[in-house]
């Protein structure tokens, strides 16, 4: 097994592709999480990783690397804040929601939305490429808001288990992706979910119920709420009714 410094002080293992992931307590302080690089995007792989609280995360040009930050920002469903507003429009209907009707869409979108904290996107044609694959298998799913006929909003994540973790949100109108969320969080419910990944902590998320957790009480949910790497069952395509409607 090779090391890659990247610059940093501390090395982290590089894995070829039959190696398995170090203890997620390996990983860097500095920069928080930071716990390997290299290896692959197949399938079986990513599923590993999530099962033991790891994601990919890099942009392009960068070697692929791999992340288990300390602590974790993730949603209890049953926290879940609707701001008074938000709920207004939910119960207005002035967006549509479905489920796992525009994957690739919700995912293009993601990449090329302008984020004022990133420069450029993490999302690179492998990742996207990657996560396709696992929608076809029946693990990555996206939660789209249309406005008409148009898309204005979405976020997409990995289902493992009672976990879903999310990976990215974007709104072409206000309050777009919060619909979303608002309508992930009912369907986790109905579901058996209790916890949503948030992998890293923004004021946003903060602001709708989520909140920072250890590294190790992380690893204990996934312990308790991840039994197989089989995809799980139930998710279903098509509309699907918000709060308040």
């Amino acid at each position: 097994m090779r090391h890659t410094t990247l610059g940093l002080v501390k090395v982290i293992p590089w894995l070829q592709d039959d190696s398995p992931f170090p203890p997620v307590e390996d990983a860097l302080a500095h920069p928080n999480g930071l716990l390997a690089a290299g290896a692959d995007l197949s399938p079986e792989r990513l599923i590993t990783a999530y099962r033991h609280g790891i994601y990919p995360w890099y942009s392009e040009g960068q070697p692929l690397l791999w992340w288990s930050p300390d602590p974790r920002m993730v949603l209890y469903t049953e926290e879940f804040r609707t701001a008074r507003s938000l709920m207004k429009r939910i119960r207005r209907g002035d967006f549509r929601i479905s489920v796992d009707t525009a994957f690739d869409d919700v995912v293009d979108a993601c990449a090329r939305i302008a984020r004022d904290d990133q420069n450029g996107t993490w999302i690179t044609r492998d990742i996207a490429r990657a996560y396709r694959r696992l929608y076809e298998l029946g693990y990555a799913h996206s939660v789209e808001a249309w406005n008409g006929e148009r898309l204005v909003g979405g976020l997409y994540g990995i289902a493992l288990g009672r976990v879903f973790f999310g990976e990215s949100m974007f709104a072409r109108e206000s309050d777009a992706s919060k619909v979303c969320l608002d309508a992930l969080v009912r369907l986790l419910r109905v579901h058996g979910v209790p916890v949503i990944d948030c992998q890293q902590e923004t004021a946003h998320l903060a602001f709708m119920g989520a909140r920072p957790i250890t590294r190790r009480k992380f690893a204990d949910h996934l312990v308790e709420l991840i039994h197989s790497n089989e995809a799980p069952a139930g998710w279903v395509a098509g509309p699907v009714r918000s709060l308040g409607e």
